[in-house]
């Protein structure tokens, strides 16, 4: 009888190839070749699930983006605003290792994507997905009265945004510079300064 593939989770493991190889030798190494040496398959099988080196790259990176959309979708939200704000921008943060990996590939891809346009299109789209949930914290704030109604929610949205990427970057730059628990008292502070 033959063997039947899942080709959505043979996808899945040579983008999970793909991430490794980025991670340990940067972008330049994905090719043909060594992906499907990392997820051990022939080289020839790869070119069956991607017709180039950017289909790849576009996968993996919707990857990384569902991953991290699942997990925020199943947030069990405590219906107090402030824990909810907190419980939310910690799951944007590369607090553990499976969120460093992903937002270093996902840096890597963002960066790629100023030069490839296939890729534009959905770095672009997260950065708006991720900037509307800032703002939803935001609102929120305010709505329940954490936050007094005169601030700029514009302002404040922008700038809370521009701390959490600040820190994912700084986390995956120098990981030995900024620990978890770092990250997230700097993240309470903020949201303490803005709910006094």
């Amino acid at each position: 009888m033959p063997k039947i593939v899942d080709h959505h989770k043979q996808k899945q493991k040579l983008a999970e190839a793909a991430w490794r190889l980025i991670r340990r030798d940067g972008i330049e190494s994905v090719t043909v070749r060594k992906v499907a040496e990392e997820a051990g398959i022939s080289p020839g099988s790869m070119r069956y699930y991607f017709s180039s080196q950017s289909e790849l790259f576009q996968f993996s990176m919707r990857l990384v983006s569902d991953r991290v959309y699942d997990r925020v979708a199943a947030i069990r939200f405590t219906g107090n605003p402030f824990e909810d704000a907190q419980t939310l921008l910690f799951e944007l943060l590369p607090l553990d290792d499976e969120r460093r990996a992903e937002m270093e590939v996902w840096t890597v891809f963002h960066l790629k994507a100023l030069t490839d346009k296939g890729m534009q299109p959905l770095a672009s789209q997260v950065y708006d997905e991720t900037k509307r949930a800032v703002r939803m914290i935001i609102d929120a704030l305010v709505e329940n009265g954490f936050i007094k109604r005169s601030i700029d929610r514009n302002v404040e949205s922008t700038m809370l945004f521009a701390l959490i990427d600040g820190l994912a970057l700084h986390r995956i730059m120098q990981p030995d510079k900024l620990s978890p628990d770092m990250m997230k008292n700097i993240v309470l502070q903020h949201l303490h300064a803005l709910c006094k």
